[in-house]
């Protein structure tokens, strides 16, 4: 099972990283004007709410007027107009509420049914009012007139007409719903041109700049080329880049011309992130940062923009370095697939031809990029004078393995007893990625057991753990399927024992690890990167053995070797189809990496059917062949299958004392592979020397 790559190679952890610093000042807390919105929305809604709408006013009727005005109690009046409303507003004196209290309780009682504190706010009021609507003024006029005739007390009550209105009130009404639309359309402006919108700082007027970021003197990346390990050529190479910048004169004075562009190529997790890091904290020189997304947009023509914001920006800042990760978001060939094809990144991808290498071109910008999927790329973007470079950064060896081992073991406290040597040979194929979670997974497990200092034995159940996912020793598992899965793992590890090109075996469980694996197997393959027809049919027949063992002792076969047939069958399809190791289709190779996400083959319906029985017969051979091995070794076998269901865990010197010594020479690098089910399988890294094989 291969493995997925985490963090980024030769990474420092512990409690002070490379750029804590910037980044620390990057966190510092920071006044958010959204407090702002909401204050003033929450002031609109609370006056709109809690306003005094009528001062002290209580709903009264004329009735109840006149009856205030016999009784002597009314000290002035007013005819009011507000827009179509009229209504007079009466103030009486406040100590004809205390004095008739009955009488004006009434009054409430009658027009504001329900409402029994009326009363009391009236009588607190420093100038208690009533108020009661009127239909026509002049009518009013003439009926007062009328009433004051007959009743020559009210003559002496001032009376007063004229227009009124609450003008905040009004005003805050007629603007309320503009501030609100108004609101409204800053917050989007602003949730637009954030950090996750796609304007900008300025906001979705500034949509078509530049999302790079700057890193200079006053905001340094706190990372070397001391803390890249195991990328030692990769380091040659664009430390003479770095060197080109810092020394311009060394160079030109030979005639030579100072590369236009880098492209880092690997697999994910071997550090070409962290080595374009590398290089802007080493070059002191301004470096513009981001990543091959940043230049997406929903908008077209943003793209195409945003690529010339860019390199005015590095032309300003001249001589400087751009680094643009993950290329292949925006790089992809152009014009191969019509039901595929994006108009506005191919538009993006256009202008970035042009700024790299066209008839405004300027010297002084370098341009790093880096990517897992260089066969996707457009051939105009790598080509000379764009992407004079091309480093490829592949899976650290032995050398490099220890070296990261190193870099990641800093800030761990290690038993004195710790070979890192042995460790980098047990880990062939890790990126330094995988390295950095083993050194990680280590600190963990020995902290979890109290333990003073991470020995060997914590690094041995971390690389279990990164491979295989955590141990469950508590899954309930019959005794039926428990002896399938020990009798499956006995004829994979004896297969490996006496196939002379097989990887010999290292340790073997029945332990179940993971969400599927009940269980797993570690080898000892060397690294190499050609492989005859011997050694896969080997692998083959020893891929094949936990199938071959179930059918010798249980005369029926299980699911437990679904990714043994997914992983043979690569191997063999690989064979026939790829390396040219069949007679009858002959030397021809059908894989094409430029068409192997189309729908077309580059072989007929008979060549196909011809392939598909080729195939069928070399594994056919190949099972055949191992069950004839197995049934020679049937006592191994079960001797072997038996001590698993003892022990569950079984080493290398376990199986050396139970069999025998292999009768094939040891091989010295030791490599790791785990199963999906009970079944495992060689990585496709360490089978063939092509990571782009579909094997």
């Amino acid at each position: 099972m291969a493995t997925e790559n985490k963090p980024n190679l030769g990474r420092k952890f512990g409690p002070n990283l490379p750029g804590d610093e910037n980044q620390a000042k990057n966190n510092k807390p920071r006044f958010n004007i959204y407090w702002i919105y909401a204050i003033a929305f929450a002031a609109l809604i609370a006056y709109q709410v809690f306003r005094d709408t009528s001062g002290s006013s209580v709903e009264t009727n004329l009735q109840a007027f006149k009856q205030m005005l016999i009784q002597g109690d009314v000290d002035a009046y007013k005819v009011i107009t507000n827009g179509n409303i009229k209504y007079v507003r009466v103030s009486v004196k406040k100590d004809s509420l205390n004095n008739k209290p009955a009488f004006y309780k009434t009054i409430l009682a009658t027009n504001r049914d329900g409402h029994n504190n009326d009363y009391e706010n009236a009588k607190k009021a420093q100038a208690p009012q009533f108020v009661f609507n009127i239909s026509d003024i002049l009518g009013f006029n003439n009926d007062m007139s009328d009433f004051i005739k007959a009743h020559p007390t009210a003559a002496n009550v001032v009376s007063d007409a004229g227009e009124e209105g609450d003008i905040v009130h009004s005003i805050i009404l007629n603007l309320l719903p503009f501030l609100l639309i108004g609101l409204l359309f800053i917050l989007m402006m602003r949730k637009v041109g954030g950090p996750s919108g796609g304007g900008g700082p300025g906001g979705i007027f500034n949509i078509g700049k530049s999302k790079a970021t700057l890193f200079d003197k006053t905001t340094r990346v706190n990372i070397n080329f001391g803390d890249v390990a195991g990328l030692d050529e990769a380091k040659v190479e664009v430390m003479e880049i770095v060197d080109f910048l810092k020394n311009p004169k060394k160079y030109t004075a030979l005639g030579g011309k100072i590369p236009k562009g880098a492209l880092l190529i690997g697999p994910p997790g071997t550090g070409k992130t962290l080595l374009a890091k590398a290089v802007a904290g080493e070059a002191q020189v301004p470096f513009f940062s981001l990543s091959g997304s940043d230049f997406v947009e929903m908008f077209v023509g943003v793209g195409a923009s945003r690529v010339r914001d860019l390199f005015k920006q590095a032309r300003e800042k001249a001589p400087c370095i751009i680094f643009i990760d993950e290329i292949d978001a925006i790089g992809r060939a152009r014009g191969k697939n019509m039901m595929m094809s994006n108009d506005e990144r191919e538009n993006t991808l256009n202008q970035l031809l042009v700024e790299m290498d066209g008839f405004g071109t300027d010297l002084g910008i370098i341009i790093l990029a880096a990517t897992n999927r260089p066969d996707v790329l457009d051939s105009a973007l790598l080509r000379p004078g764009r992407f004079d470079r091309q480093i490829s950064i592949d899976r650290p060896d032995l050398k490099g393995r220890e070296a990261i081992f190193k870099v990641h073991l800093g800030p761990i406290k290690i038993s004195q007893t710790l070979d890192i040597h042995k460790l980098a040979e047990q880990t062939p194929g890790f990126a330094g990625a995988d390295i950095a979670n083993v050194c990680n997974e280590a600190a963990l497990i020995a902290a979890r057991k109290n333990k003073e200092a991470v020995d060997m034995a914590d690094f041995q159940d971390a690389i279990d753990r990164v491979i295989g996912g955590l141990e469950k020793k508590n899954k309930i598992i019959s005794p039926e399927e428990k002896e399938i899965i020990a009798y499956h793992e006995a004829g994979h590890a004896i297969c490996g024992w006496f196939l002379e090109h097989a990887y010999p075996l290292l340790k073997v469980t029945i332990v179940p690890r993971g969400t599927a694996a009940l269980g797993y197997a570690q080898y000892t393959p060397k690294e190499q990167y050609l492989y005859n027809t011997d050694q896969l049919m080997d692998q083959i027949c020893m891929t094949l053995g936990g199938r071959a063992a179930e059918d010798i002792f249980f005369g029926k076969i299980s699911t437990g070797a679904s990714n043994d047939l997914q992983q043979i069958t690569k191997i063999a399809y690989g064979m026939i189809t790829m390396y040219g190791m069949n007679s009858k289709v002959g030397n021809i190779s059908f894989y094409d990496p430029q068409q192997e996400n189309y729908f077309t083959k580059p072989y007929s319906e008979e060549t196909g059917k011809m392939i598909d029985e080729e195939v069928r017969k070399l594994i056919e051979s190949a099972y055949q062949q191992t069950k004839k091995l197995l049934t020679d070794k049937k006592s191994e076998v079960e001797t072997l299958a038996k001590e698993l269901l003892k022990k569950e865990v079984l080493f290398q010197s376990d199986v050396e004392a139970l069999i025998g010594k292999r009768p094939f020479g040891e091989k010295k690098l030791l490599d790791i592979d785990m199963k999906d089910g009970i079944t495992e399988a060689p990585p496709e890294k360490t089978i063939f020397d092509d990571d782009k094989s579909p094997l």
